[in-house]
This record gives C-alpha cells, sequence and structure tokens, in this order.
C-alpha cells in the first residue's frame, strides 16, 4: 500500500511539473504570438488618419549623401511624401518597408518619397538606405530645416504635398501602406 501511495504521487508530481512546463511555454510564446497578430494588423488596417493641412510647401533645398545639391522645388509637379527620419529611430527604421513599397507601387503615377535624414553623418545615412534597400530619394538634413519649417521635432513625421506645392496632409508617428493607399492615393488619381 506505501508503494502504491508513493507512485501516485510521483505521478502526480510528474504530471504537474509536466502541466507548470506546458503552461510556461505557452506564456513564453504568448507575447510572440500577439506581436505577430499586431504586426499583420498594422500592415493591413490604416493607422491614424493625417491632420489635414492646407498651406504652401517648404523651399527646401539640401543635399544628398553624395553631397549632390537637391531641392523640393524640382518635384513640383509630383505628389511628394517628405519623410523626417533618423537611423537611430526604431518607429522610423519599422516604417521604411512600408514607404519603400508604396512608393514602389506608385513612382510610376507621379509619387516620390523624400527620406530626409535628420543629422547623421553621410556614410552612416547611405550605408543604412543599402542596407534597407530603399529606393526612394534620401536626404541629409544636419541643419534640421525640415523639421524647423514643419516647426516638428518628432521622429519620424511625414508631410504630403500635392502635385500645386501645397501641405495637404501630416502625420506624428509612423505610417503604414494601407495609411498612405487610403489618404495619398487618391491625390495620385486626380487630375495630373
Amino acid at each position: 500500500m506505501g508503494d502504491l501511495i508513493k507512485s501516485n504521487r510521483r505521478s502526480t508530481v510528474f504530471v504537474t511539473l509536466l502541466a507548470l512546463g506546458i503552461f510556461l511555454i505557452g506564456a513564453g510564446l504568448l507575447p510572440l504570438l500577439i506581436n505577430a497578430q499586431q504586426k499583420a494588423l498594422e500592415r493591413a488596417v490604416p493607422i491614424l488618419p493625417p491632420a489635414t493641412t492646407n498651406y504652401p510647401g517648404p523651399q527646401l533645398a539640401l543635399t544628398d549623401p553624395e553631397s549632390n545639391p537637391v531641392s523640393l522645388e524640382s518635384y513640383r509637379g509630383q505628389v511628394i511624401l517628405v519623410n523626417n527620419w533618423a537611423t537611430w529611430c526604431p518607429p522610423c527604421i519599422t516604417e521604411m518597408p512600408e514607404l519603400e513599397a508604396y512608393y514602389t507601387a506608385h513612382v510610376t503615377d507621379g509619387f516620390v518619397v523624400i527620406g530626409i535624414e535628420a543629422g547623421d553623418p553621410a556614410d552612416q545615412v547611405a550605408s543604412f538606405a543599402k542596407e534597407n534597400r530603399l529606393t526612394f530619394p534620401i536626404w541629409l538634413d544636419p541643419q534640421h530645416e525640415s523639421m524647423g519649417f514643419f516647426n516638428n521635432w518628432d521622429l519620424p513625421s511625414s508631410y504630403v504635398i500635392d502635385r500645386e506645392g501645397i501641405v495637404r496632409y501630416s502625420w506624428m508617428g509612423g505610417v503604414n501602406q494601407a495609411t498612405l493607399e487610403q489618404y495619398v492615393t487618391p491625390l495620385l488619381e486626380a487630375k495630373k
């Protein structure tokens, strides 16, 4: 009888430890599953509506990572998304594939993303763009002129300038492809 009680206790301890182990594994995987689900939803659902604006765009003249002069004026007639960002900014890094995907899908519609990097060295910015396979124009802004014009020092931030040079939308924080499709695509489809 004593051996039977010891055997039952061992079985109970084993089953309890097994159940506890399964519970701990499940609890450890749950945050990963929730994070994966959240990322999937962010890609499929617009994030936040932009602020609607109506003022002339800036006359920005900066340089690209190769020290070539660049200006917003040379893109007049296109729909421009100015994105203020930095290589050290996690939400900026997260939104880069979304911006690239939208740019690639709409570049032939007269759309351009201008990624204005907020102060990192040119070689670091060029390396980041290459590693992340960014094909849209990247500009350097060591004096934070773009952030000063928009009076917003938070990163990332994005501004949509229509074909006539008027700032129509602004976002504080990251954007995704679904949000851009909802708000920017109608500007692209308007009479060119």
